[in-house]
């Protein structure tokens, strides 16, 4: 599951996102190693002519293409949400590639959770686009979840809003 929640019996309530990553460290180790056999296995037949001498500098510029766009992607998949929420405030940090990082603050008795569904109409970016909407600001939530996931969290959010706004009253 690429998100969580923490409910500490006497602290704020927090969602942890992070998109999720098909390839760990090792396994890019392996992915590289394995390709750049299966590159050089074709210059097998062909070492110790001038051909070999004319494919080596193209088969070693594609080796470093794919590894600097497997990087690029690596680097591009860190990007993680951290959701507070209590019952007079609630925030949202979204730490993004090479280091940026936004913030979000709200009352949360005034924060609503919308899903935008993909009909047409009302579409967001990616179908059923999740964002919270309050302090004169709407933000957006969970952009690399599916958007199964998407809805399940949009529910899960409101029965915490709820939550946090009943314990206000009480």
């Amino acid at each position: 599951m690429p998100y969580h929640w923490s409910r500490p019996a006497d602290g704020p309530e927090h969602l942890h996102l992070v998109p999720y990553s098909a390839l760990s460290r090792p396994g890019f180790a392996w992915f590289i190693g394995a390709t750049a056999a299966l590159i050089a296995l074709p210059l097998l037949s062909v070492i110790a002519t001038p051909v070999f001498w004319g494919l080596l500098p193209f088969l070693l510029i594609t080796l470093t293409m794919i590894w600097l766009a497997l990087k690029r992607s690596w680097s591009d998949r860190s990007i993680t949400e951290d959701l507070q929420l209590s019952r007079d405030h609630i925030s949202l940090t979204r730490r993004g590639p090479r280091g940026r990082v936004q913030n979000w603050e709200a009352n949360p008795y005034w924060v609503s959770v919308h899903l935008c569904p993909n009909d047409g109409e009302n579409s967001g970016p990616v179908p059923d686009y999740l964002t919270l909407r309050g302090s004169e600001r709407e933000v957006e939530l969970g952009a690399f979840l599916t958007p199964e996931e998407r809805r399940r969290l949009a529910q899960e959010l409101r029965e915490a809003l709820a939550r946090a706004k009943a314990a206000d009253r009480a």
